[in-house]
């Protein structure tokens, strides 16, 4: 028989924890491998975690709604025999539970000593990731961003981890400890067990006192909690906006030929394909092809450097039932054919819609395309999915009044035009690259072959 730790995976790029959100199996029961265990949640998508062995859930580590860090275990499975360790576990805990008093009861004193000095960096950790569960602790428990800098990080590549900023608030309330009179023989031993209790209200109170005041409202509100996404979202688009200089860059194209050939094709495609023929595919593929010419937009930045990516990832903005956002992602897409990027599309619209979406929909994307037309708008500004450096957002498709060259002069016509907004990331993308871009996104809109077959 042996035990075997059930990890948090990692469900993609930049994603550094989970929430569990509920286990589908309990302790004692039997799992097959691959068979799903629980329930994760994380910044991008809800999905249920399998079991890469199989055997009988002997404890589960992580409880429902505690967020974890991936790669931490979270459960623990018996592979082989079932007996045996049932009996061995409650024996060495025994054993184990002695020495652990004999060492609390002689760590304590030291620590009151010491008057629960917090540890800090001797530097400050500028430009460090930090979690939206760790920002919305510093901010409950009144803690600077100053502050937060100086906080050592026990997680990847030095992050603050939820226990680590837990253990910070916790240190920094605590007040140098008495020490207890010796009364008798037993007085000594009893004072270190006494002390942490004496010095327990102490963390609870401090944080209070920076704390902002919470406002008040009128009778005449209601007050909406946000959801587990929606706070995710919120979080995102601070941490970019103060992560990336945004610039954005609007070009308006001619898409006269796209919506003539689109209307000539989408009754045929319907009926063979049984799905809905829209521009969103047409966009992507002039997109992924400007990628092409200008491969510098499909880069991100990890301090100093430029990491420059072969694949070519579009993520693609959907909007739920619920109002909240989520960005799938077509992998490849500069490997698939305009009815090959069609059919993915639909399906990952359908499947975010319905929530069945998994963590590989949404890893590592390049570019990402919001379609702002879709709800009426003519243009928007969008904000950079990090650790991306541009995004495009294209609005609805108007007909207008133009002027139309012909060899026997100009002449006023009416066309379809569409906004593009390109917003780009100034610390990498200058206005050249990025005005470069969406107008070469829109001169291959523009030159659209009308005989293209799908």
């Amino acid at each position: 028989m042996a035990l075997v730790e059930m990890l948090m995976p990692k469900m993609g790029e930049s994603i550094m924890e989970g929430t569990v959100l509920k286990w589908l199996k309990q302790v004692g029961d039997t799992i097959e491998q691959d068979e799903s265990v629980l329930e994760v949640a994380t910044d991008k998508v809800d999905t249920e975690v399998p079991a890469i062995n199989a055997g009988v859930l002997k404890e589960i580590l992580a409880q429902e709604g505690e967020v974890v860090a991936v790669g931490k275990p979270i459960a623990i499975i018996s592979t082989g025999g079932d007996n045996g360790h049932a009996g061995a576990a409650p024996a060495a805990a025994a054993v184990s539970a002695p020495a652990q008093t004999a060492t609390a009861t002689v760590a304590a004193p030291a620590m009151a000593a010491s008057g629960g000095s917090v540890a800090k960096l001797d530097q400050p950790a500028s430009g460090r990731f930090y979690s939206p569960l760790v920002l919305n602790i510093a901010r409950e428990e009144g803690i600077s961003m100053q502050e937060l800098e100086y906080i050592p990080g026990t997680g990847k590549e030095g992050r603050v981890s939820k226990k680590d900023i837990l253990d910070f608030v916790a240190n920094r309330g605590k007040a140098p400890v008495q020490a207890a009179p010796q009364v008798n023989g037993t007085a000594q031993a009893a004072a270190p067990q006494a002390a942490p209790v004496a010095a327990a209200p102490a963390p609870q109170a401090a944080p209070q006192v920076s704390a902002t005041p919470a406002a008040s409202y009128s009778g005449n509100v209601e007050i909406i909690e946000m959801d587990r996404m929606r706070k995710m979202i919120a979080q995102r688009m601070v941490d970019s906006k103060r992560i990336s200089p945004h610039v954005t860059s609007f070009v308006e194209a001619d898409m006269t030929n796209i919506v003539n050939w689109r209307n000539k094709m989408k009754d045929s495609y319907k009926k063979r394909e049984g799905e809905n023929l829209t521009f969103t595919p047409i966009i992507i593929e002039a997109i992924v092809k400007a990628i092409k010419d200008f491969p510098m937009i499909n880069v991100s930045v990890d301090g100093d450097r430029i990491i420059k990516k072969r694949d070519i990832n579009i993520g693609v903005a959907v909007a739920l039932p619920s109002g909240n956002l989520i960005v799938p992602v077509i992998h490849n897409a500069d490997q698939m054919n305009l009815n090959g990027i069609t059919k993915k599309v639909n399906d990952l619209a359908n499947r975010a819609r319905l929530n069945k979406l998994t963590p590989a929909d949404l890893a590592e994307p390049t570019y990402t395309v919001s379609n702002v037309g879709s709800f009426g708008n003519v243009m928007g500004t969008p904000i950079i999915m990090q650790p991306q450096v541009a995004i495009m957002a294209v609005g609805a498709i108007k007909k207008k009044p133009a002027v139309i060259e012909t060899p026997q002069g100009d002449l006023i016509g009416i066309r379809q035009f569409m906004f593009l907004s390109h917003s780009y990331d100034h610390r990498v993308v200058d206005g050249s690259l990025g005005g470069m871009f969406v107008r070469k996104v829109a001169d291959y809109l523009e030159n659209f072959d009308m005989n293209t077959s799908i």
